[in-house]
């Protein structure tokens, strides 16, 4: 009896030990694990099982052969000009069309250079003996460059928000005379949270660009900025950003090797300010650049947040063409002059512009040439050199029928020739089933013959499973990521944002967030609420793509992330 007692007992104590030790390993089980590491297991385990219920296939590959031409390619990738809005319009025979930046041309606090047209073209001024006037175009600087040197469409005047993008005109052979150099003052500027400023002074004993880039490389601060293809100040911060690491020659290795190191700590290039915005408000960011004059039109910027100056002014300088005919030419410089007046002047000052007007820019002069190289250098090294992993998410349901999927079909092709071939892309499609169209692999000639195919061969036919084609997505991703485990992954979804099967949004966020992949969208004739809220997880963009500017838009999108 006491023999079988002692079994018990010591079968009891193995038990005991059995299940203290389980315990202490699942209590432990993430014992040195950062909580981004959990949630990343987590969001796997989970994306796992939800792939594994999902209807799926592998097609079989199609081939197409790629050509590309740079003939007439600019221009045909161009929407037509009337897709920007004219804010005021002339109201006479003779008249001179201007190009102008947004920040000037819009609407509201933008509205200046609208409100100057108006009074112009009230004032009742004449080129000999005939009544004249102004008309002005809302076209960002970088598209309003790609308009006249593509001949596409070639206004009277021009009036970027500061000259770099002049300069560029020269190098692409189109000549202007010079107007005036300045309309309104601005400049450009990083914004940083008051504690963020705080304590960068603290360290650097100044907040200014060397103290930016130094502090982002040490992954000290996380910087964001605009498109530099696009954006006037995206541009002028990359240039600066360059001459910071080399004034005496910014596309040196010495350069280049310092912009790959401040590169390494930037999340994400932002197409517009309100995406960097957002970004900085949901943590993401601690800085990011804009121009002074919007800085100072917002006033939950002004009390929470302080401007640092950097760079070349944006002065907003006016020039004609080549084209512009004398009496054009001389409505320009009435124009000019009468924006020039002290009226015109403390009007544009009510508009937030000629601020800090004692800022003097400390940086070089540079030729158009470099600012074009400088672009191509940034597209090539902006990822440090690692590989970028990419699946496409085409929707193809029957909603998409006709002109969005024709739409979705030459975005993807013509868009081929802006992803660099050293990433590595796939694509998947989608209606009420999930179809791997194209596996992940280089984007070598090959591949970019296998996805060209795919993309033609899509119709549109079915319901719409949008999440369940994203799961797949992503379990592509991570499958590609245990070969290349430093790359970027990042997800593009061209969809009308109508998901109707499968999964839906609340059952996947949680997963997208966990596994921190950016999702892109792309929206035809679309819900574009639904697909921001998809992009909005990871600070990712998303586009209202129309049928007629589609393949512009994705074009820049691809410059600033692929």
């Amino acid at each position: 009896m006491k023999k079988k007692n002692t079994i018990v007992i010591a079968a009891l104590i193995l038990v005991v030990v059995a299940v203290v030790t389980f315990a202490g390993i699942y209590l432990t089980r993430n014992l040195g694990k950062s909580t981004k590491v959990i949630s990343e297991e987590n969001a796997m385990s989970r994306l796992t099982k939800m792939v594994d219920s999902i209807d799926s296939k592998t097609a079989k590959p199609i081939k197409s052969s790629v050509e590309y031409s740079d003939e007439d390619d600019l221009a045909s990738e161009l929407p037509d000009i009337d897709t920007c809005d004219v804010t005021a319009k002339s109201t006479t025979s003779l008249y001179a069309e201007i190009y102008s930046s947004p920040e000037k041309a819009g609407s509201g606090n933008d509205g200046w250079l609208v409100e100057m047209a108006e009074e112009f073209n009230n004032a009742g001024y004449t080129v000999d003996g005939d009544p004249v006037s102004v008309q002005i175009r809302k076209v960002n600087s970088g598209q309003a460059l790609d308009y006249i040197s593509s001949e596409k469409a070639v206004p009277d005047g021009f009036a970027p928000s500061n000259k770099l993008w002049v300069d560029m005109l020269a190098a692409r052979g189109i000549q202007s005379e010079v107007i005036t150099e300045r309309m309104a003052g601005n400049v450009a500027g990083i914004v940083l949270s008051n504690e963020t400023y705080a304590s960068i002074t603290d360290k650097y004993g100044a907040v200014d660009l060397k103290a930016i880039t130094e502090a982002t490389a040490a992954g000290e601060f996380t910087m964001g900025y605009t498109n530099p293809f696009a954006s006037s100040a995206g541009l002028n911060f990359l240039m600066c950003t360059l001459e910071r690491y080399d004034s005496a020659d910014p596309l040196s290795e010495t350069a280049i090797q310092g912009f790959q190191q401040f590169q390494q700590n930037v999340p994400f290039v932002a197409l517009t300010t309100m995406q960097m915005r957002e970004a900085a408000a949901n943590g993401t960011l601690d800085g990011f650049i804009m121009e002074y004059q919007s800085f100072q039109n917002d006033s939950s910027l002004t009390r929470n947040y302080k401007f640092t100056a950097f760079g070349y002014r944006h002065d907003n300088p006016l020039v004609s063409l080549d084209s512009t005919s004398s009496e054009k030419k001389e409505i320009l410089r009435m124009f000019a002059d009468f924006c020039s007046s002290d009226e015109a002047q403390q009007s544009a000052g009510q508009f937030g512009f000629n601020g800090l007007n004692d800022y003097i820019c400390e940086y070089p002069e540079v030729t158009g040439d470099v600012l074009i190289d400088a672009q191509k250098l940034y597209k090539e090294n902006k990822d440090t050199g690692k590989q970028i992993i990419c699946v496409f998410v085409t929707d193809t349901s029957g909603s998409m029928e006709g002109e969005p999927m024709q739409a979705l079909k030459d975005s993807l092709v013509n868009s081929m020739r802006y992803i660099n071939a050293k990433h590595y892309i796939g694509m998947v499609s989608y209606n009420s089933s999930v179809t791997i169209e194209v596996p992940i692999a280089q984007f070598d000639l090959n591949q970019q013959t296998l996805f060209k195919g795919a993309a033609e061969s899509l119709n549109a036919v079915g319901g719409t499973a949008t999440f369940d084609a994203i799961c797949v997505g992503m379990q592509m991703l991570q499958e590609a990521m245990e070969d290349y485990p430093d790359a970027k992954p990042m997800l593009f979804v061209l969809s009308d944002g109508e998901t109707n099967e499968g999964y839906m949004l609340n059952d996947v966020s949680e997963v997208i967030s966990g596994l921190q992949i950016p999702i892109y969208t792309i929206g035809y004739n679309a819900d574009l609420e639904a697909l921001k809220k998809i992009s909005s997880i990871n600070e990712a963009a998303s586009i209202d793509a129309s049928t007629e500017d589609v393949v512009y838009q994705l074009k820049n999108l691809f410059n600033a992330s692929m």
